[in-house]
């Protein structure tokens, strides 16, 4: 291994003068180390850097000297804002003058992992809960961060008005009147519903000793917030932050302008403006010829597909339909499995302790009486002391398909998992809703569900003329179906995660059940699913709050 240490000219045979130094200093992290960082420099310039790293001889310090810094045509003092007397909007007019070097440079490689080279932070904001969705669907590459219902009250109004997409199509129509009222009916009923829900989980749930009023006052609101989101049509407003590689962000750009929602196609339009401005070389086949074809390829298959779908489904909806099974009352089914997910596993880990291929240690894996199969995973999972050891890639090899019914709420918290494959279905009101049972407990649940049946007429009467845009009026109490296929390790992670203490009931309920759907069927592996938490509690947030205390406290922020 070499040492972070070792001097760059004992590999590469070259030294820097003083000036070249003084030059280098300002873009990377070390001038001496042979690992080092890149910093002040515009994306587009890392991204043409990296790419002629990959075929050069040359060191990626010595690179940037000679072919960046050093090279006119570059315009690189303009676009690193190191020319004297550079003012911002000079450094943006030399990135876009400066295009044509660097495609120069990037022309080389075809390869469409070169756009991953270059990333970028991005604020989507004032969009609504099915926009967010859609930016979320961003499953690789892109890392999304979305205001919380749990910590942030939704009950603000702007010049009289609350926040919710008044959507252009509905607001044309003539739904406009009975889609407003629905919603603001919605909102007025979490803004008159937010105090009691308050007091009635405080007086459920007396501070203890030792509790300080900040954790209890933030568990309790969020407590408080949890019970009511379900009252937040799809239409609320929302705030997202996005951080992701150029590649994934012309994928995402492409399928925002494919959508079938004009809000979704405005916000590809909205987003390509930054993403141009900071990373133009990688996003701009999105409104290329080519990018052009792929929407047209994804709308027209869309189209087709629903067609084709409606009408298999028609046909066969004409035929009894199956009395339904206890795990589908429960919302959650595991749907299909691998049968011989043990033997797969200990085939897998046994392949990368040997020189053997996959199917000799598959052999040897139906050899060994259970006895040894267990000892052999135990051993493999390990003596894991928290949730954030979980077992290796071997475990990949066993895989599962569940079909899940809940209320969107809970599908907001699962939907950010991103190791697995997920699809849901339109959100409507044909699965009913539920209504927490402090709602009940406190009297409040005949105003909660006069709300909600109010917003689902409406949203009704609004597919009959736009089916797509009807989605805006569901609340998050209505409950929406989507499937989710996972490998073992990936459900180490989701079941542990989403079971713990602080999460939210609905989704906890529904990681509990997975597991032991999982455990019923494959005991062996998940022996090693140590950290999964299946009891109940009424404030779920109370000891996160708790230890953030006892953080506060050792930074000097809490008395």
């Amino acid at each position: 291994m070499i040492s972070t240490h070792t001097n760059p000219s004992d590999i590469w045979g070259e030294q820097f003068s003083d000036d070249e130094r003084a030059l280098l200093a300002p873009f990377v992290t070390d001038l001496d180390s042979s690992i080092f960082g890149l910093r002040n420099l515009p994306e587009v310039v890392k991204g043409a850097l990296f790419s002629r790293y990959s075929r050069s001889d040359k060191s990626l310090r010595r690179i940037l000297l000679d072919e960046f810094i050093q090279a006119p045509e570059a315009g690189f003092a303009a676009i690193a804002g190191r020319a004297e007397g550079v003012d911002h909007v000079d450094q943006l007019v030399a990135i876009r003058q400066a295009e044509a070097f660097y495609e120069r440079v990037l022309i080389g490689y075809g390869d469409d992992s070169v756009a991953e080279l270059g990333g970028a932070h991005v604020a989507c904001e004032g969009i609504s809960n099915i926009a967010a969705k859609a930016l979320e669907d961003a499953r690789i590459g892109i890392s999304p961060l979305e205001k919380s219902t749990r910590y942030v009250v939704f009950n603000r109004k702007v010049a009289g008005q609350y926040r919710y997409l008044r959507e252009a199509a509905i607001m044309a129509s003539a739904h406009a009147d009975a889609y407003q009222q629905a919603m603001d009916g919605l909102f007025d009923c979490y803004s008159a519903m937010l105090n009691p829900a308050i007091a009635f989980i405080r007086a459920g749930s007396p501070r203890e000793a030792g509790t300080s009023e900040r954790a209890y006052t933030s568990a309790t609101r969020a407590k408080a917030y949890d019970l009511l989101r379900g009252l937040l049509p799809m239409a609320t407003l929302t705030n997202v932050g996005l951080f992701g590689n150029g590649r994934a962000f012309e994928y995402l750009l492409t399928r925002l302008y494919a959508a079938p929602l004009a809000e979704l196609q405005q916000l590809g339009t909205a987003l390509q403006q930054p993403l141009d401005a900071m990373i133009p070389s990688f996003v701009k086949r999105a409104k290329s010829e080519r990018g052009h074809e792929q929407q047209a390829y994804l709308r027209a298959t869309r189209q087709q597909v629903d067609a084709a779908a409606q009408r298999i489904i028609a046909t066969a909806q004409q035929q009894p339909t199956p009395a339904m099974t206890e795990q589908q009352h429960s919302g959650v089914e595991l749907i299909d499995y691998d049968h011989d997910a043990e033997l797969r596993v200990i085939a897998a880990i046994l392949y990368a302790q040997s020189n053997l291929s996959l199917a000799e240690t598959r052999h040897i894996a139906e050899s060994l009486p259970d006895t040894e199969r267990q000892a052999l995973i135990d051993v493999y999972v390990g003596e894991r002391q928290s949730r954030f050891q979980r077992p290796g890639r071997a475990f990949e090899e066993a895989r599962y398909c569940f079909d899940l019914l809940a209320d969107i709420g809970a599908y907001r918290d699962l939907q950010r998992h991103r190791v697995l494959t997920q699809e849901r279905q339109r959100f409507g009101i044909q699965h009913g809703y539920s209504i927490p049972a402090e709602i009940e407990a406190v009297g409040l649940a005949e105003t909660y569900r006069q709300a909600l049946e109010h917003a689902a007429e409406v949203s009704s009467q609004i597919a009959i003329d736009l089916p797509d845009e009807a989605q805006y009026a569901v609340p998050m109490a209505f409950r929406v179906r989507w499937r989710i296929t996972l490998n073992l390790r990936e459900l180490y992670h989701l079941v542990e995660l989403r079971s713990a203490p602080q999460g939210h009931p609905s989704y906890r309920r529904i990681a509990q059940t997975m597991y032991a759907l999982v455990r019923e069927i494959h005991p062996m592996l998940t022996e090693g699913m140590r950290f999964v938490d299946l009891g109940d509690y009424q404030l779920e947030r109370l000891d996160a709050e708790r230890r953030l205390d006892q953080k506060l406290k050792r930074l000097g922020h809490l008395e």
